[in-house]
């Protein structure tokens, strides 16, 4: 079987692709919860990843590779859909889908747009340069990532982007789940009820932990 050219392969690669990502942001979301802890701990966990050097950049042009394989495929899979099935037949299936099921291109075309734009501000820190980092006065010789996250989140307009990413990352995940444990066949039947209700508990608990962050930073709750 070509994983390439046929639908289930393209699925499969989907599903394990998927996979990976939601690795990735359970790292990510522990790393950023840090900043829950105050300023010594989010510093401290951004001069470890800078300590690792070149290798922070080939992991994160892996996640790259891995979300561009995972959101082509998306796409594709979604137009060929699509075009194949008839205006009655999609009526019909409309009534029997969730709303995260109906609306996965859109909500991975909406996050796919949130990681340019987290790279621009986060990583190289181009788009708010008054608040980066790199501007800002060192401490303890480290740069104060704590400072540029807080007063970026105490700005409306960037928590808004980041809260409305994440509610989108929470109905991708809250349809995503279950769909790679049926794609890969490991859930049937009556099982498949239980991997979807898990499914959309992990959803909201990714969705609730990432949305915190901007949210009680912007409320003045962390400061």
């Amino acid at each position: 079987m070509n994983l390439f050219k046929s639908t289930v392969g393209r699925k499969i690669l989907m599903a394990v692709t998927g996979l990976m990502l939601v690795g990735f942001i359970t790292v990510h979301l522990l790393g950023n919860l840090s900043v829950f802890a105050g300023a010594d701990a989010i510093n401290a966990y951004a001069k470890h990843l800078h300590d690792l050097g070149p290798l922070v950049w080939v992991f994160r042009l892996v996640m790259l590779v891995l979300f561009a394989v995972h959101i082509t495929f998306g796409v594709q899979l979604y137009l060929e859909n699509r075009a194949a099935t008839p205006d009655s037949y999609a009526v019909q299936k409309t009534l029997v889908t969730t709303f995260s099921a109906k609306t996965m291109v859109f909500t991975g075309l909406i996050i796919l747009a949130f990681l340019l734009y987290h790279l621009l501000h986060f990583t190289v820190q181009i788009t708010n340069p008054e608040i980066s980092a790199q501007n800002l006065p060192l401490v303890d010789g480290h740069l104060d990532v704590f400072t540029m996250v807080t007063l970026s989140f105490q700005k409306t307009f960037i928590s808004l982007v980041y809260i409305v990413a994440m509610i989108a990352l929470t109905l991708h995940i809250f349809h995503g789940i279950s769909s790679w444990v049926q794609t890969l066949g490991w859930s049937t039947g009556t099982s498949q009820d239980k991997v979807t209700y898990i499914g959309k508990i992990v959803a909201i608990a990714y969705g609730l932990a990432y949305i915190a962050i901007p949210l009680l930073l912007l409320a003045r709750i962390v400061k």
